[in-house]
């Protein structure tokens, strides 16, 4: 147990400096590009930190453990708003501009609407996974034709140097990869641990393995916005949360379908679902999360964890 803590240590020690590189390179290449840096969030970011959850609920899929890779993605968008948003605004009140308030958002919120529709004969199958899969490449088109910043002038345009396009290129790769090594630590001693108290398989889906692979959104959100990049933080949790139903589900319900337990729609599909309404009226309302929000996002998950456990 000893040993087992000083790895998972470390891993939090490579999710910290990974999300510290990652938002470093992803936020200086938006600059040079005139991207928006809401657009990098949403897409190379989002799809970064949601690596983690790709890969863990493929392989448990494979393996035949159903709980733990829908529980993830149930957890993990959970997570991803209630305790990464809400960290996020308590360090630092989250602005939303009017564009994700308008579109991504409420995109997400019928994405996982939807997604809880599809679940109710209790299964994801190979139809559900490519219904899943277009909505993702609807939502990189968008992404892809809005990246544009076009309030800039050409040029107002920052200047591109080959040199430091390399340099943030290393950042954002040295910062993928020890976000990945470090979710990998965290979440193999976390599930150890938790088989070794006799936590069941589903609810180590949704809670310890959900909250492992949302480390990196977590690290990558905060740092985002302690540095007052709020729109990459805010494009992180919403992308991720995209990129978790319709890449991750999309994936496993295309190359391995796969059963949904009954019981997760009578609170965990409805909670994550109610989770993105809140967040929807709230930025609709405010133009974003303040402290007091990100307090009640935070005892919104403590909520949830506890009626899981139950």
């Amino acid at each position: 147990m000893g040993l087992g803590i000083v790895w998972l240590m470390m891993g939090l020690a490579l999710l910290y400096f990974g999300s510290c590189l990652l938002v470093d390179g992803a936020a200086s290449t938006a600059v040079m590009f005139a991207v928006r840096p809401v657009v990098v969030g949403l897409t190379v970011v989002s799809l970064a930190t949601s690596a983690p959850e790709l890969l863990i609920s493929l392989i448990a899929a494979v393996q035949g453990s159903s709980g733990i890779s829908m529980g993830n993605i149930l957890g993990s968008n959970v997570i991803n708003i209630a305790l990464v948003l809400g960290a996020s605004a308590v360090i630092r009140p989250v602005s939303v501009n009017k564009q994700v308030v308008r579109v991504e958002i409420p995109y997400m919120i019928g994405v996982s609407a939807l997604f809880w529709l599809l679940c109710l004969d209790n299964e994801v199958g190979q139809i559900d996974g490519m219904v899943l899969l277009t909505l993702l490449g609807v939502f990189l088109i968008y992404g892809i034709i809005t990246a544009g910043n076009h309030k800039k002038n050409v040029s107002e345009t920052p200047k591109k140097s080959t040199r430091q396009l390399l340099v943030y290129a290393v950042y954002v790769v040295a910062g993928l990869g020890m976000l990945a090594g470090g979710a990998n630590l965290v979440v193999t001693q976390a599930v150890a641990m938790a088989e070794a108290i006799g936590l069941s398989q589903t609810f180590i889906g949704i809670s310890v393995v959900a909250l492992g692979t949302s480390l990196p959104e977590l690290a990558t959100s905060v740092v985002a916005a302690a540095r007052g990049e709020s729109d990459i933080s805010v494009g992180n949790v919403v992308g991720s949360n995209l990129f978790n139903i319709c890449l991750v589900m999309g994936v496993v319900g295309l190359l391995n379908p796969l059963a949904v337990e009954p019981g997760l729609h009578w609170f965990e599909f409805p909670f994550m679902v109610f989770l993105s309404l809140v967040l929807g009226g709230m930025t609709l309302k405010c133009h974003g999360v303040g402290k007091r929000g990100g307090m009640l996002f935070i005892a919104l998950f403590f909520l949830y964890i506890g009626i899981s456990y139950v």
